[in-house]
């Protein structure tokens, strides 16, 4: 079931563009990633569908009503890029007074015990970790029992371990039966945790599709590295199927090519009784990809 469809949506500030005609949509129990650089039109999008913002033009429509129907603020949670609260209210408070915002929330503190607060209930926000601020928006994005989330830049500033914890928190949402929309300017996140990822660039979606999807796409060469233990002519190779390049780094021999021609390598190796160390191959990324679709590395642009 569909349950966000957005067609030919427009925003612009002043003489500034900041989307320019999207069009996409999100089926229930996805994890739908927003990827792209600052300034490509993401979070702006994302508030345009949560009500925060008005379009200037095109189709929004979120659980099939307008978004800032009160209905509809019902049904959905957002944590936004810059959320905050006052450094003296406890987390028990926040959770108490987001509650009152709805006229059938969750019971607050079964969330304080399933984002792993409970400790921390009569806490206050200034005296929480990175993580745990995290957690705690994660819960308040939940209070109201929502059928779709909006999470935008969520991991922006954590240590690599509290990463990787608040992405298995998005997982769990995800188990609830939320539909997740998860907006990153993190190739490892999207790659990680998204069924399908929008890429933003400059406004405009560039593409849409699954990140093996796009990296299929838009994959060009891989590489095969290895070091061959005894004397090897590595021109043998140069005619095996899907091989574009063979050449020397040191005693090092780097293969490119496409399609499987590492299998046709390795087997070619094998026959010539060919031994090898440190054989690697380094495939295709979400961030290759990037590169190929957008014509920059993320950040280059943003």
């Amino acid at each position: 079931m569909t349950v966000i469809e957005v067609h030919d949506l427009r925003k612009t500030y002043g003489r500034t563009t900041a989307v320019a005609g999207v069009s996409f949509s999100v089926t229930q129990g996805e994890i739908f990633g927003v990827l792209g650089p600052n300034g490509a039109g993401k979070t702006t999008t994302v508030e345009c569908l949560t009500g925060l913002r008005t379009p200037d033009s095109g189709t929004v429509r979120v659980l099939g009503r307008q978004p800032g129907d009160r209905e509809l603020r019902q049904q959905i949670g957002v944590q936004l890029q810059q959320s905050s609260l006052h450094d003296s209210m406890k987390v028990h408070e926040a959770l108490q007074l987001y509650a009152s915002f709805y006229d059938s929330p969750r019971d607050w503190s079964k969330l304080l015990g399933q984002w792993g607060l409970a400790e921390k209930r009569n806490s206050t926000f200034k005296e929480l970790s990175g993580g745990q601020r995290q957690r705690l928006f994660i819960a308040l994005a939940l209070i109201g029992d929502p059928r779709v989330v909006f999470l935008d830049e969520l991991t922006t500033g954590l240590d690599p371990q509290a990463r990787r914890a608040t992405w298995e928190l998005i997982r769990g949402i995800r188990e609830q039966g939320v539909t997740v929309v998860l907006v990153s300017h993190f190739m490892d996140e999207v790659e990680e945790l998204c069924d399908r990822v929008a890429i933003f660039d400059r406004g405009r979606i560039v593409a849409l599709d699954s990140p093996a999807g796009l990296i299929a796409t838009a994959a060009s060469e891989s590489r095969l590295r290895f070091r061959p233990m005894a004397a090897f002519d590595e021109r043998a190779l140069r005619h095996l199927p899907g091989v574009t390049e063979v050449r020397r780094d040191g005693e090092q021999v780097i293969v490119s090519g496409v399609g499987e021609f590492h299998a046709a390598v390795t087997a070619a190796l094998a026959r010539a009784h060919v031994l090898v160390a440190e054989l690697r191959l380094d495939q295709q990324s979400l961030d290759d990809a990037y590169l190929a679709l957008t014509g920059s590395r993320m950040g280059e642009n943003g």
